[in-house]
């Protein structure tokens, strides 16, 4: 039985690891051509039984981003899904929160999403049929005291989302455009601001009680959201936002 993305090609950046990484071995299942990028080359090394292209990338360099897309175009012939999903999350309130660390977080998870869907779409418009999925985050709808850069990151994302996806639709390009908004999901970089933290072990239990289910979510539960709008099940679907948050929201 074909899978839901048989015959498609897919770029996915911060493929190394967490919601990249599940994502990944995701789409492969579901018989996706792959592209996997990301900073982490060790990361990298170990997707080699999935990805057909494993290519090094910074996402805040911008001609970087035009080689990765024209490797992908020349191994593929076509590009029908970009996920962007590197990103990187930084500690700090209005008070706290340097200026480097703002413009670091928001060249990463802003400028590097942004620069995705630009040459994305260049190769997309050709073809049409094609998805874009940005990952963004509860932070990006709700506020979080502790996370200057990143919400105001993630809220960017998520209207750059629905800015591109009008875009495509109203000029006939058929690019769909939607965004994914995980609360605390179990990756490395929830762990690691975790581990950073005074009391790790109340953190910890304090992520698990803000959602209602009690939990913290699974990368593979958010990547199964990724899968539906990457695929064709989700044709009808653009400028839209899929919450994955055990309930966190909803409250």
């Amino acid at each position: 039985m074909p899978g839901r993305l048989s015959g498609k090609c897919a770029l996915i950046t911060g493929a190394a690891s967490g919601i990249g990484r599940a994502t990944v071995g995701l789409f492969h299942a579901e018989g996706a051509r792959l592209a996997a990028t990301d900073r982490n080359e060790a990361g990298l090394a170990a997707l080699k039984g999935e990805a057909d292209l494993i290519l090094p990338q910074d996402v805040a360099d911008e001609a970087r981003w035009r080689e990765v897309v024209d490797i992908a175009i020349a191994k593929f012939g076509r590009l029908d899904i970009l996920v962007n999903s590197a990103g990187i999350a930084l500690k700090g309130n209005i008070e706290t929160a340097t200026l480097d660390d703002w413009r670091k977080t928001l060249s990463v998870n802003v400028e590097g999403t942004f620069l995705g869907c630009r040459e994305a779409i260049r190769a997309m418009k050709a073809t049409g049929g094609s998805s874009i999925v940005n990952l963004s985050s509860v932070a990006g709808i709700i506020g979080d005291a502790q996370s200057a850069a990143y919400c105001a990151s993630k809220g960017a994302v998520r209207l750059l989302t629905k800015s591109a996806a009008l875009h495509c639709a109203r000029v006939g390009y058929n690019i769909r455009v939607n965004s994914v908004h995980p609360s605390f999901a179990d990756t490395p970089m929830v762990q690691e601001l975790i581990a950073s933290s005074k009391n790790p072990e109340r953190i910890r239990e304090g992520l698990m009680r803000a959602a209602p289910l009690g939990r913290m979510g699974r990368p593979e539960e958010v990547a199964a959201a990724i899968l539906y709008l990457a695929s064709d099940e989700s044709a009808f679907t653009t400028g839209a936002e899929i919450v994955v948050d055990g309930g966190l929201t909803a409250q």
